[in-house]
């Protein structure tokens, strides 16, 4: 997809020196001021999972009625996911774990011990490479199916839910979920923990988004997120919030 937008840019811009050329600046600055605002427009589309463009992905639940809520975390299993387990433990809460195929291979225990407790586990990829929205469709198909192939190894489970990572998808991500036959979760409150090194920022910012349906996004390898997600749930149970599973929220399967 890089290289497709790179192409349609570079082709804008000649197009945009032959409009200067033959027909002036005003004409020119119509067609910049288009291609300034083409760019920012597939940015953003494709770095946020949430807008369901290139693919639809599950992000909410805007029809429930109860006072329910969703918390995901990314990026683990590491030695911090346990930490993350005994808070979830201690408030009785369970929540779900998008877990990237090689640290599934580093920690089996802690992979198994999420699924014990009773957390949901979707697949990240396997590499959680930076370079995703440059992946052909057949590299994309790989990582979702090696990250499964471990998980099913590791636990005996088929994840059946996918978390594109940073969120980044494109028409190619779009039929690498057809051909594995995975579906896209998203989220509805980014959290920024993995960004913002302020717990309380990051607290409030979730605090101010949070309404029923809604599904939190975090990351298990961050030390701070431990003391962020136990303020998180009392805040949560004092103002009468329940934390399920995503898949439970979403009402659909997370294992075929």
């Amino acid at each position: 997809m890089r290289f497709r937008i790179i192409n349609t840019i570079i082709i804008l811009l000649v197009s945009a020196g032959l409009v200067l050329a033959f027909f002036g600046l005003a004409s020119f600055m119509y067609v910049l001021a288009f291609i300034v605002f083409y760019i920012l427009f597939l940015l953003t589309v494709s770095t946020n999972v949430r807008f369901n463009f290139f693919v639809e992905s599950f992000s909410e639940n805007r029809k429930i009625k109860e006072n329910q809520i969703a918390i995901t975390f990314d990026d683990g299993p590491v030695e911090n996911t346990l930490e993350i387990l005994k808070v979830l433990d201690k408030y009785k809460a369970k929540a779900g774990f998008f877990c990237i195929g090689k640290r599934i291979e580093e920690q089996p225990d802690i992979f198994k011990e999420i699924i014990e407790k009773g957390h949901l586990v979707g697949n990240h990829t396997y590499t959680h490479t930076r370079k995703m929205g440059a992946l052909g469709v057949s590299r994309i198909v790989w990582e979702i199916k090696e990250c499964n192939r471990i998980a099913e190894e590791t636990a005996g489970i088929k994840m059946m839910l996918f978390r594109p990572p940073f969120g980044i998808v494109s028409p190619k991500t779009h039929k690498a979920l057809q051909k594995t036959g995975l579906i896209s979760v998203g989220w509805s409150i980014r959290s920024f923990d993995a960004i913002v090194s302020s717990e309380e920022i990051v607290l409030n910012r979730i605090k101010k988004r949070i309404k029923p349906g809604a599904i939190i996004l975090l990351h298990d390898n961050n030390a701070k997120t431990v003391k962020i997600l136990e303020q998180l749930l009392v805040f949560l149970k004092n103002n009468n919030y329940e934390v399920v599973r995503p898949d439970k929220l979403l009402e659909i399967n997370a294992y075929s």
